[in-house]
């Protein structure tokens, strides 16, 4: 970009902010033009009850978003994931969405640089239909293929697991690649994993990066660089750990396990399983084993045998997960470790998206005007 013009971005399903956070890292210079998550909380009342309810009171714009978060406030359940994310980065709260189907891009038409999300993957019908973005409606990918059209942002970035390809033996594919070509976007699909980003983490995502049409000269140029792998899962880890972190009688034998160890568990692995939102407090994931530790523990931390050696073991404690995210140390845990758990599984590698970033950048669509 140039000068010292702020990149407008915009996200959803916002989670802890893993692209903001690739900003910051490459101290890029950007404006929050607005974040949208629902913390994994569920209303209620169905999408038309709540579309009922919003035109019989004739609620527009800050109406309607109040009314939203009415409604999930109503349900007494925190949204952890905007703690998070606002601890972390600058936001006013009118910018900030709880859930992307009441959204109205609309007003932010050409106010975004780049557009990022991830829907979770679900089924379309597609018998007897046109495959086109009303086919998607009542998925949460609909709303954010609708957002992009609304928006109409210079760039977007989508990801998702690379299942979605072979979803409904490809049948979901097919209608979300349908629906990006109707979208006048140019595009491209990438298989990318974490590994080649410098993250020692066995994690594999798709990402599909979009052009304006008018700009689908700078997407031939895109270029996402790779490095190579220099570090291992023992290069994240901290020297002292609290000891609430390490595994009683219970926890060890579980983990230790033939059927855990084949399944569910890596012990002293040198690059980590793929973190998952319910990894450690489920005994599941990449485990520490400290043979003959020097240091004393109290008498309730089990000393079990694993691999012919007596010792403790331990789960990653959460800043070593966000570490294996790409997140640096000056992100702000603010939300209990459960919760940091199930928010560090669900985010994005930070460093394949400054990966992306610094393709898109390259490519100089961002300093061309609309």
């Amino acid at each position: 970009m140039e000068g010292n013009n702020k990149m407008n971005i915009a996200t959803v399903f916002s989670g802890i902010g893993a692209f903001e956070h690739a900003l910051d890292k490459m101290n890029i210079d950007y404006k929050i033009v607005f974040a949208c998550d629902n913390g994994e909380r569920e209303l209620k009342m169905s999408y038309d009850q709540i579309e009922r309810e919003i035109e019989k009171n004739q609620y527009k714009g800050r109406e309607k978003k109040k009314y939203i978060e009415e409604l999930y406030d109503n349900l007494n359940k925190p949204n952890y994931v905007e703690m998070s994310y606002k601890a972390n980065y600058k936001i006013k709260d009118d910018d900030f969405y709880q859930d992307i189907r009441f959204l109205n891009g609309k007003k932010y038409k050409n106010k975004v640089d780049i557009f990022v999300g991830g829907s979770p993957c679900q089924s379309f019908s597609i018998s007897g239909k046109r495959l086109g973005l009303e086919d998607a409606r009542g998925t949460l990918f609909y709303d954010f293929a609708r957002l992009v059209k609304e928006i109409q942002p210079k760039v977007f970035i989508y990801e998702n697991v690379p299942g979605m390809l072979s979803h409904d033996s490809g049948k979901t594919w097919d209608v979300i690649s349908k629906i990006f070509d109707s979208l006048k976007y140019k595009w491209k699909l990438y298989k990318l994993k974490a590994t080649d980003f410098g993250i020692p983490q066995n994690r594999r995502r798709i990402f599909v990066v979009g052009f304006k049409q008018d700009k689908e000269k700078y997407l031939d140029n895109l270029s996402i660089e790779t490095c190579e792998l220099t570090t291992e899962l023992k290069d994240y880890l901290d020297k002292n750990v609290d000891e609430k972190y390490y595994h009683r009688e219970k926890g060890f034998k579980w983990i230790t396990k033939p059927l855990s160890l084949k399944k569910r568990v890596s012990i002293n692995g040198t690059i980590a399983r793929t973190q998952a939102a319910n990894q450690q407090f489920n005994w599941c994931g990449d485990m520490i084993f400290e043979a003959n530790p020097r240091r004393k523990f109290s008498e309730d931390i089990f000393r079990g045998t694993f691999n012919g050696r007596v010792g403790v073991a331990r789960k990653l404690t959460p800043r070593e997960c966000l570490r294996l995210m790409g997140f640096n140390d000056s992100f702000e845990i603010a939300v209990p470790d459960k919760e940091m758990y199930r928010q560090s599984g669900n985010s994005i590698v930070v460093n394949i998206l400054e990966g992306i970033t610094k393709g898109i950048i390259n490519t100089g669509v961002l300093d061309e005007e609309d």
